[in-house]
């Protein structure tokens, strides 16, 4: 049977917390940035020690956090180029203050320049079920093994090993199978696993990922994802949080002079719902752009509970009013999302709040313009699966076209001759005022040629 091989962050053996940066492993020099010591062996408090030093840097109570963990969150700052920012954290319980853990991998701070880098250890797991006894890890391109660790029991039934890799630089290759093998017959490897290339992020423009439905999709529709950028990349891939693979797909050229790749999902599943970004790259070099904006995926319809949707003060909306779109539920919601039907926007996002035995949340649209006309729904999630969304609320119409139409009138000067401007109406002259529309500009073609054509006209 073939081994598996799969990468993830190493966390270390049992009993050993992790030691991680928040938000973002890239801070400016002179900045600030929090260090996260988690661990699920119910720690009661947490000591960060900084490399050089004898004394605890910090030492701070747990708090809960997801997935059964306990965490304390340091902050550390301001960030230098002139000082060493090697740290490792420690759990002890509160009736053995003197019984500390083993140590967290060590986390470094690298500041150079103007940038902070944090270098995680990252690991490859190789995994069978077939028991054996040793795995090795082969680099493409390497003849001789890279590694050979002892298995280990794993979840499920397997054996697996981890090999630590790194660190990880643009300029090698960095493709690899494992195999496993009896230590009774050295000589016969099993077949080997497929093989698992490391995407190495670099500083070439990101590519832009885009989806061909709502970011709001239910259950049954077609999933597809693009991903396009304007530099001339010969391949596209795509990750999801979380998920280890990265489907790859050659470029091809699009109409508007892109290059661009699409990823087809298929039927729209729960497992669908995630945070996706893709990356552009070159045939002859293992280095891949940096990664486009996130793009969120949420799956209606994945909770039981219909919330509803109103509007205060009241359902009578009149230009330029402050009015609320107000989301309840009787049921349990951690966050309400507010959708808009042919938006380019995600959904809004709020916090959930409990009042007068309903949760609710309260977004404002003020003052209302012809821009807030549409249909809206809501949506609740909990947060330990923010992308799986209850039921869509009834539409709730904000503003009818009649009186969208009627904003739309009060926004420039009327036409009032019945005969239009010397060149403005004709086909060449509507033609060059539609070309006066500002780059930049988040205005609609329509809605730019209606405010030209108001600007150009006079009124008599």
């Amino acid at each position: 049977m073939t081994p598996t091989l799969t990468a993830l962050l190493c966390l270390g053996s049992q009993g050993k917390p992790s030691l991680s940066a928040l938000p973002s492993p890239v801070v400016t020099s002179g900045g600030n940035v929090t260090l996260q010591c988690a661990s699920r062996m119910g720690f009661h408090r947490f000591i960060l020690m900084k490399e050089g030093e004898r004394q605890p840097s910090w030492t701070l109570d747990s708090q809960p956090a997801p997935h059964g963990r306990t965490q304390a969150l340091f902050p550390v700052g301001p960030v230098t180029p002139s000082l060493s920012w090697t740290f490792r954290c420690y759990g002890y319980y509160s009736n053995t203050p003197q019984v500390w853990s083993d140590p967290s991998d060590p986390l470094e701070l690298l500041v150079s320049g103007e940038k902070v880098r944090l270098l995680p250890h990252l690991c490859f797991e190789c995994a069978s079920r077939m028991g054996f006894h040793r795995f090795i890890l082969m680099k493409e391109g390497e003849r001789q093994p890279s590694w050979t660790l002892d298995s280990q029991p794993a979840p499920h039934g397997r054996t697996q090993a981890l090999f630590p890799v790194g660190p990880v630089t643009p300029s090698l290759s960095w493709t690899f199978r494992c195999y496993g093998y009896y230590s009774n017959t050295p000589q016969v490897w099993s077949d080997p696993s497929d093989p698992l290339e490391l995407l190495v992020s670099g500083v070439s423009g990101k590519p832009s990922l885009l989806t061909q439905q709502d970011t709001v999709v239910t259950s049954g529709q077609r999933l597809t994802l693009q991903c396009r950028s304007d530099v001339g990349y010969n391949k596209f891939a795509l990750s999801k949080e979380g998920a280890p693979d990265l489907p790859q797909r050659l470029s091809r050229q699009t109409q508007s002079g892109l290059s661009g790749a699409t990823f087809y999902l298929g039927l729209v599943r729960p497992s669908h719902g995630g945070r996706y970004k893709c990356y552009g790259g070159h045939n002859l070099s293992s280095e891949w752009s940096a990664p486009s904006d996130p793009l969120d995926i949420l799956l209606a319809g994945q909770l039981s509970y219909t919330p509803s949707l109103s509007v205060l003060p009241g359902p009578t909306v009149a230009p330029g009013e402050n009015v609320t779109l107000l989301c309840q539920s009787r049921s349990s919601v951690d966050t309400f999302l507010l959708s808009k039907e042919g938006a380019a926007d995600p959904p809004l996002r709020l916090r959930s709040q409990y009042r007068a035995g309903q949760h609710q949340a309260e977004f404002p649209m003020s003052p209302v313009t012809s821009a807030h006309g549409g249909s809206y729904r809501c949506y609740g999630s909990a947060s330990t699966s923010p992308y799986l969304l209850s039921q869509p609320s009834d539409p709730l119409e904000l503003l009818d076209p009649q009186l969208q139409k009627k904003m739309l009138g009060q926004a420039g000067p009327q036409m009032r001759s019945p005969e239009p401007q010397a060149g403005v109406c004709t086909g060449d002259s509507m033609r060059r005022t539609q070309g006066t529309h500002s780059p930049g500009s988040s205005l609609s073609p329509a809605a730019s040629r209606l405010g030209d054509l108001r600007h150009d006209l006079s009124v008599p």
